[in-house]
């Protein structure tokens, strides 16, 4: 597109570097500049609006513009804009929250640890993990697994146990400690004549050949997301989970699930720890947490890995560890109004309500000859495309059927080829077909290039 100079568009090519861009083509293309946000819509700085199909990025869950997250935030700023959680000290916003998330967690947790983004909640998770072997007098069992395209962050520990070749390239990663295990998505995965119910065995048996041929005492921890999100939308096949968390208690390795994207109602619970019945000893929260109007995570720990790291902290006299914006008052604050909202208009049974008609509309994107493949979870999908069929470059056919959304009003992302769909959980039924039309048409469109 032609920038008019000192545009918006034209300063932001002279003065930032882009997450997830080419930055040579960022040079050439510039950026859509988003300029405000109500309820599922945002427009852009010409008046241009759209829906916005990925919450952001899978994280918008109360909708843009809500007030009453602005108001907490106000009024948090004028107490007390800022204070911190080390040594010894404390405030009330960090206190409720803590409280919050262990009354709300589905599994048993005795510690929150406060963060800024997933990526720190998962590096975070990962030190924690190493100082307890340490503690248990375990130095060697500091190998953890994830899954091949797993995302779990892109620090130097979170990058590691994301499992997409485009987040180690050029990087240096993963880390000699991180290990990877199959990805749980059947149809490119699957054996000739392999059932789903055989193919979830199998996964959880190369599980237990990775620990065996690495020495079960030499691994730690299993992180991985109820459903894998930035990684194409995979949901695990049906007995997945029920074959693979018996591995890691047969062999006494904590079991971390990633809700970065999961928690707070996105796969029509609470956690996607409960839509599929996981046990883990430590869970990842961010994004849905604040509605990202904030930036907060957090980590929560059960009482079997809080203790080791208690009495080793007692033995070494601190914990040194910690970030400056951990618990950060007025994200705290705004995270606590958040849930607040969800809980009271009910944003999780929305989700349920409405996911039927999301993921009948998901699926008939498939009757396009460009999809391969549609799947979901409560208001979570993808549809993946054919990229053989117009473009013999992965991601080329996602890129151009992206454009195509956007000219019409849309914002998804393609993952390569596979489409995401993550809106708001405010979205009605009207809004889901208001989306999933506009979705049809960029498909035909980009079928017709």
């Amino acid at each position: 597109m032609a920038q008019l100079p000192n545009s918006l568009e034209a300063r932001d090519i002279a003065a930032q570097l882009h997450s997830y861009a080419d930055a040579r083509k960022q040079e050439e293309t510039g950026a859509l500049v988003i300029d405000k946000g109500e309820g599922i819509y945002v427009t852009d700085i010409n008046g241009k609006r759209y829906i916005e199909g990925l919450a952001g990025l899978w994280s918008v869950a109360v909708g843009f513009g809500e007030k009453r997250l602005v108001e907490a935030a106000t009024r948090q700023m004028e107490k007390l804009p800022y204070y911190h959680t080390f040594t010894y000290k404390t405030h009330g916003p960090s206190i409720e929250l803590a409280e919050k998330l262990i009354e709300m967690a589905p599994v048993p947790m005795s510690k929150v640890y406060f963060t800024n983004s997933g990526s720190e909640a998962n590096d975070t998770a990962l030190k924690l993990i190493w100082y307890r072997s340490n503690a248990l007098g375990q130095p060697q069992r500091k190998k953890v697994i994830s899954r091949v395209r797993g995302y779990h962050g892109v620090t130097i520990a979170s990058a590691s146990l994301t499992g997409l070749p485009n987040n180690h390239r050029s990087f240096d990663l993963p880390l000699p400690q991180v290990l990877h295990t199959t990805c749980p998505h059947y149809r490119s995965q699957k054996k000739d004549g392999e059932s789903e119910a055989d193919f979830a065995k199998r996964c959880a048996q190369d599980l237990e050949d990775l620990i065996m041929a690495e020495g079960p005492e030499t691994i730690a921890a299993f992180f991985a997301e109820p459903v894998m999100g930035a990684g194409g939308v995979i949901v695990p096949p049906d007995g997945y989970w029920e074959a693979v968390q018996p591995v890691l208690k047969k062999y006494g390795i904590l079991f971390v699930a990633d809700e970065v994207i999961c928690g707070f109602g996105r796969t029509g619970n609470m956690f996607g720890t409960e839509t599929y019945k996981l046990q883990p000893d430590i869970m990842t929260l961010s994004k849905a947490l604040s509605s990202s109007y904030q930036p907060i995570s957090a980590l929560l720990i059960n009482d079997d890995v809080y203790q080791p790291i208690a009495d080793e902290s007692h033995k070494i006299g601190v914990l040194g560890h910690g970030y400056t914006g951990s618990g950060h008052p007025v994200a705290a604050a705004v995270a606590l109004e958040n849930l607040k909202i969800i809980e009271e208009r009910d944003l999780v049974g929305n989700a349920r309500a409405v996911a039927p008609l999301f993921q009948k509309r998901l699926a008939q994107l498939a009757e396009n000859p460009l999809v391969v493949e549609t799947r979901g979870v409560g208001l979570i999908g993808a549809a993946e495309l054919h990229h053989e069929a117009l473009a013999d470059t992965p991601g080329a056919l996602g890129a151009q059927t992206n454009a195509m959304f956007h000219e019409r009003g849309l914002i998804s992302r393609n993952m390569l080829d596979a489409m995401a769909f993550c809106p708001p959980l405010i979205i009605t039924e009207a809004q889901v077909n208001e989306m999933f039309d506009i979705a049809e048409d960029g498909l035909r469109a980009a079928a017709n290039l």
